[in-house]
């Protein structure tokens, strides 16, 4: 166990970069979280002061065209 820990000498390195890159990952976390807090408050505030639109009912489909055979005197040529 000593062995792993001393990481064949370079344990001073080794450490080290654990920990500024845990240092890096737990800052990103708290700003990630803060700033969702912070547009999370900015959406309330913005959806209590206009109340939320109704949606307008979607229009029924446009008829489709018949073919030009179809509507001719005689059927198809």
């Amino acid at each position: 166990m000593d062995g792993f820990l001393s990481m064949g000498g370079y344990a001073a390195y080794v450490w080290s970069s654990y920990g500024a890159a845990a240092v890096v990952l737990v800052g990103l976390l708290v700003l990630s979280l803060s700033g969702l807090r912070r547009v999370e408050r900015t959406l309330a505030t913005l959806e209590a002061a206009k109340p939320r639109r109704k949606r307008e009912p979607k229009a029924a489909p446009a008829p489709t065209a018949t073919p030009a055979a179809e509507t001719t005197p005689g059927g198809a040529i």
